[in-house]
């Protein structure tokens, strides 16, 4: 099974992917979060440094995109190939609204048949342009649609027309954000009916979670793990059925706390960048009589007092 570790925008960054592979074992692939091409044609100072290779060593790092302009997706492909990436992928799935009102995300599912003119205008500029050709390959993430899964039929052909080399598929619509159970019945026609490798994302957050989906669909080779890996870090020793290190994660969040501090200036500004981890991992603390809530309680009560302990 080859695992992705997904984007958490303001999580997921340069920081905790490298403090990431060094305490725990490495999903196969890590996603950056999405870049956003404009016609300016210049990365900014915080995408260049999610993607410069320096900051990724020993680490495979696939950069997403999110846009909806063929020239745009282009210039940045080509950008990133000349950085040395060989891989770029679509992001296709973000609900923000705001994303959404822009007709990017999720937002541009709900135009099949301009999405099938970007793809066509993307593959067709890939394959002119020099050096790169079959070099750089498109992944893409989705979900089954903006407002009913009915649409992914649409989708689905459309992406099927396209060499993608990888489909991830979060089997939800756009207006459902993250609520309610992945829509497995639609995940597995896209395994069935995809001409290109699919990829299930969707709800893993313990070990039972992904032998679930490992065993209801034995064919998918691919799996990519977003919410629970940053809740559990070590989610991927629990699936090798490897025992959880409370001394490991005290070390992590320490390396993390340092290595922020060095990126930011002042600790308000560091603090608030560790409530958005503790947001997700406090969801693993064992639940005695209530004190995961006190916890998290306590975590909110202490945004604007300068703090820095660890929860």
């Amino acid at each position: 099974m080859i695992t992705y570790f997904a984007p958490l925008e303001g999580v997921t960054g340069h920081v905790f992917r490298r403090a990431h592979s060094m305490y725990f074992r490495q999903p196969d692939v890590y996603y950056s979060p999405f870049l956003s091409p404009t016609k300016n044609r210049v990365f900014t100072p915080r995408e260049m440094k999610e993607v410069l290779p320096e900051n990724n060593a020993g680490i495979r790092l696939v950069p997403q995109l999110m846009t909806n302009n063929a020239e745009d997706f282009l210039w940045a492909a080509g950008e990133l190939s000349d950085m040395g990436y060989g891989e770029v992928n679509l992001n296709l799935g973000c609900p923000s609204g705001t994303v959404v009102a822009k007709k990017k995300g999720s937002g541009f599912l709900s135009e099949p048949e301009v999405l099938d003119t970007f793809f066509d205008q993307v593959f067709d500029g890939l394959s002119g342009r020099p050096g790169s050709g079959d070099e750089m390959k498109i992944s893409v993430k989705t979900r089954l649609g903006r407002k009913d899964p009915e649409e992914f039929h649409r989708l689905l052909e459309i992406f099927n027309k396209y060499p993608i080399s990888l489909l991830t598929v979060h089997p939800r619509i756009q207006a459902d954000f993250y609520k309610g159970r992945p829509n497995l019945f639609m995940f597995g026609e896209a395994l069935r009916e995809s001409r290109n490798p699919v990829c299930y994302n969707g709800n893993i957050f313990t070990p039972a979670d992904y032998e679930r989906v490992t065993e209801e669909f034995p064919a998918c080779g691919h799996v990519m793990l977003g919410r629970g890996f940053v809740a559990n870090p070590a989610l991927l020793e629990g699936i090798a059925g490897e025992p959880r290190s409370r001394e490991r994660l005290m070390e992590f969040h320490g390396r993390l706390l340092e290595d922020y501090g060095r990126e930011m200036s002042g600790e308000r500004n560091l603090l608030f960048k560790m409530k958005e981890l503790w947001f997700y991992m406090i969801q693993t603390f064992t639940d005695g009589g209530g004190r995961r809530e006190k916890l998290a309680k306590r975590s909110a009560r202490r945004s604007g007092s300068g703090s820095t302990r660890r929860p």
